[in-house]
């Protein structure tokens, strides 16, 4: 008979000491695998992990090498070289070769402008103020051209029209102090907006990557300036300021200080032709001629169309590459040497230019070519 036998219970941490005496050995095989599983996981992942951050940094770290062990580079800079080239007469043939591919069809630059002009016109058709109330008016602003030759900044006086008085003001002295007055704020004004528009250009040149806005921006002064070929270095050209001493002589010459029938019936400060209906017939145009002097209803409409007409008529294109030069050289402009190609803007040829350039020494012009005027907006402040 078997004797009843009493088993003594018994936890699994006794058990497992009983059996490792006797030479057995008590684990859980899937807390095992589990385990190697996860420190495998943690393995591969730290393994990508590495593969991936270092072909990310190679590209970067060869480039930055690269820049590190590479010889400086001499730089050559040959504006004077081009710039006596110039004054002498000798461009260089493929720059003016590039100027002459890029033709501007004048009549699409005077629609682009009149669309502008005519839009600003209906807003502001501007009000003839009689002289003595300019010469109120510009004292009450403390607006003096002494003032202005010393401290650099003029007024952001607009005024829309000339005077009739301005010829019948004896003191020639007084005529063109009042003249230079009124057409100095205008000519900075729009040399500001040139200035804008560059300063966006070089913007948008000087990104990775231009937005569908940066482009349809650069196609639209495509189109103003008139480069048909799209061509960027003929748009840097184009599409740069007058020198005030500059448009002042010519608005002076064109226009008798102010006081010519075009000047004063027609706003017109540059004598500009046109054969369409806007316009003046000269009473003392030959037979057979049908051209007119170009009439505005506002002077800084006439402005325009002078900047306009300087940056994108093909008989200024050399003026346009000194001026370039110059701009790359010394980054100011020198009157003097750029009116000598103003010689297709008259009849009188080279006889012009020695005119202008009398008018801007003997009135000491070259005095406003470094006037900033004070700023109506910050963008414009941004410039000064």
């Amino acid at each position: 008979m078997l004797k009843n036998i009493k088993i003594k219970s018994m936890d699994i941490k006794s058990l497992r000491k009983i059996l490792f005496k006797r030479g057995f050995l008590l684990s859980k095989k899937s807390l095992v695998k589990k385990q190697n599983s996860l420190n495998n996981l943690y393995k591969i992942s730290l393994a990508s992990l590495l593969i991936i951050s270092f072909f990310y940094i190679l590209p970067k770290s060869y480039d930055f090498v690269s820049k590190l062990l590479k010889p400086n580079q001499e730089i050559q800079n040959s504006s004077n070289q081009k710039l006596n080239l110039a004054l002498e007469g000798k461009l260089l043939d493929e720059v003016i070769e590039n100027e002459k591919n890029n033709f501007t069809d004048q009549d699409l630059v005077y629609q682009e402008l009149y669309g502008e002009v005519t839009e600003e016109d209906f807003l502001e058709s501007g009000v003839r103020l009689k002289a003595s109330v300019l010469y109120q008016l510009f004292e009450d602003t403390n607006y003096k051209l002494s003032d202005v030759r010393i401290n650099k900044i003029a007024k952001p006086v607009e005024i829309g029209k000339l005077p009739y008085e301005l010829k019948e003001i004896q003191s020639v002295k007084k005529r063109k102090e009042l003249f230079i007055q009124i057409v100095l704020p205008l000519i900075l004004e729009e040399n500001n907006k040139i200035l804008l528009d560059r300063k966006k250009l070089f913007a948008i040149l000087n990104k990775n990557n231009n937005s569908k806005s940066d482009n349809n921006w650069i196609n639209k002064k495509f189109k103003q300036y008139g480069v048909t070929t799209k061509d960027i270095p003929t748009l840097k050209r184009r599409m740069d300021i007058i020198p005030p001493s500059m448009a002042i002589a010519q608005a002076a010459k064109e226009t008798g200080w102010g006081t010519s029938r075009f000047a004063l019936e027609g706003n017109a400060l540059f004598g500009q032709w046109t054969y369409t209906d806007k316009g003046i017939k000269p009473a003392a145009a030959e037979a057979g001629t049908t051209h007119k002097v170009m009439m505005f209803n506002v002077l800084k409409s006439s402005v325009r169309a002078y900047a306009r007409n300087l940056n994108t008529h093909k008989s200024y294109r050399k003026m346009r590459y000194v001026r370039a030069i110059q701009r790359d050289n010394t980054g100011k402009l020198n009157s003097n040497e750029l009116v000598d190609y103003l010689d297709n803007y008259a009849e009188t040829g080279k006889e012009y230019t020695v005119i202008l350039k009398q008018i801007i020494d003997q009135n000491s012009l070259t005095d406003f070519d470094d006037v900033k005027i004070l700023p109506n907006s910050e963008a414009v402040k941004n410039l000064i």
